[in-house]
């Protein structure tokens, strides 16, 4: 399957993108949005994207085959993994809950079609409308795809055009969602670009800021830095940039029975996206005083991440990475070999997976690509104590609790500053209607119209 020449993501590697192309592409952008989405209802847009979200969970649908096809090449990623990843993203995808995100965000389903009230709004005789930016541009970062997708989904459904420029050799799953969008919806699509080209470029980037009402950027907190530094007043800024996430394992279900039931979730933890988002697992922490000792779940999670590895391989990584792996477990055999409070697990033969079980609980980023740490704690407060070096860079903390504790942890866990909390098992797997970094998906891009009678 060939793509035609639709956005600027498939021009050949050796065509040069201009300042003025961007420029052209703006002004197109902003007029075909006047023309072809400023006024087409919310349920006619939802629907679209359900529709799009169907075919794209269809194993024969081109544009999926073709992104499975060109794996691990030019996403990264095993078919296996990559595949699951979009099952899990388009899944979600239905016009039932993206209604259901619009009622959260802005209090009523049609708040973007015209002046609505909720029963407070009522009683005080307001009503108030929800429009979006003329021109969004995305800036996103290149380790994992589906931020981009989402990206691209909400600023349909505020009716905005969008600029998207990917990270350098990020661009594929982006346009192909662009282009199978083109395919259902050319007018549609029309209010779409899609771009590449190395972060830092001001020669593109000044002019295209120039032309944004709205800019969401995710990546480094350096690169958060930069484009704040170079955005002109008049545009919004909505950033998100590096976190970290953890899992923590409550004593009550490290019996033999139930560890066993853990240890598989956990390793999906890992698996998912290769470890490579901001909601994937650095550390597990695990309590002290069940049947199995923390010590016991790291060598069962080395051992589920082993059988992962057969049905949904890591694939190969950058040469730098594998480098990284290669020097940390080397430290961790040496430590290994001369102190009983450290331990090591690791793939045959490759990098694909590495298990490191530690007795000291300092929180310790991990080099990604499923290198997993294992550390026991006496407790929450210990688990959180250890984890001050990254306090408020937490985005996820999954947890495995029984029902009674649950609710306790995750108080606790709420006000230490943790934004979401889930399931083992769920990490990478938010919930469509999830707040990112606990901020609103909507309200900040979003501008507001009250009506007074």
């Amino acid at each position: 399957m060939t793509l035609p020449n639709y956005f600027m993501a498939d021009l050949p590697p050796e065509a040069e993108i201009s300042a003025s192309m961007i420029d052209d592409a703006c002004l197109t952008l902003k007029r075909n949005r006047e023309q072809y989405l400023a006024n087409r209802s919310t349920q006619s847009l939802l629907e679209r994207l359900g529709e799009i979200a169907g075919n794209w969970l269809q194993p024969d649908y081109s544009f999926r085959k073709l992104a499975l096809e060109r794996s691990p090449k030019d996403t990264g990623f095993s078919p296996a993994t990559l595949a699951s990843g979009l099952d899990s993203f388009f899944s979600q995808l239905t016009p039932e809950n993206l209604n259901a995100l619009l009622v959260q965000e802005l209090g009523h389903a049609e708040r973007l079609d015209r002046f609505v009230s909720t029963p407070v709004e009522q009683r005080s005789g307001r009503s108030a409308m929800a429009v979006g930016p003329p021109l969004l541009v995305h800036v996103t970062a290149g380790n994992l795809p589906v931020p981009a997708l989402m990206s691209l989904v909400l600023g349909v459904i505020v009716r905005s055009a969008q600029f998207l420029k990917c990270a350098s050799g990020a661009s594929l799953l982006p346009r192909l969602f662009a282009h199978s969008l083109y395919q259902l919806d050319p007018k549609l699509a029309a209010c779409l670009e899609i771009a590449e080209w190395r972060g830092g470029h001001g020669g593109l980037e000044q002019p295209l800021f120039e032309h944004a009402d709205c800019v969401i950027a995710t990546g480094t907190d350096d690169t958060i830095f930069q484009i704040r530094r170079n955005l002109p007043t008049q545009a919004r800024f909505v950033a998100y940039g590096h976190r970290v996430s953890f899992g923590f394992i409550t004593r009550d279900l490290l019996t033999s029975y139930r560890a066993k039931e853990v240890a598989p979730k956990a390793a999906s933890d890992v698996a998912a996206w290769n470890q490579l988002g901001c909601l994937s697992p650095h550390v597990f922490y695990v309590e002290h005083g069940g049947s199995v000792t923390p010590e016991q779940f790291a060598e069962m999670l080395a051992a589920q991440l082993a059988l992962r590895e057969e049905t949904e391989p890591r694939g190969p990584i950058p040469a730098e990475d594998a480098a990284a792996i290669a020097s940390r477990r080397g430290f961790y055999e040496l430590r290994a070999a001369s102190s009983p409070d450290t331990h090591l697990w690791q793939s045959d033969r490759s990098t694909a997976w590495t298990v490191v079980y530690e007795a000291d609980p300092a929180f310790q980023l991990s080099c990604l690509n499923r290198f997993v740490y294992v550390k026991p704690v006496r407790n929450l407060s210990e688990a959180l104590h250890a984890g001050e070096t990254v306090r408020g860079k937490v985005s996820t903390v999954a947890i495995a609790a029984p029902e009674n504790r649950a609710q306790e942890i995750a108080i606790t866990l709420a006000r230490w500053g943790a934004t979401r909390i889930c399931p083992i098992g769920q990490m990478q797997q938010p919930s469509l209607l999830w707040r990112h970094d606990g901020r609103p998906s909507l309200g900040e891009w979003v501008g507001w119209i009250d009506c007074e009678r």
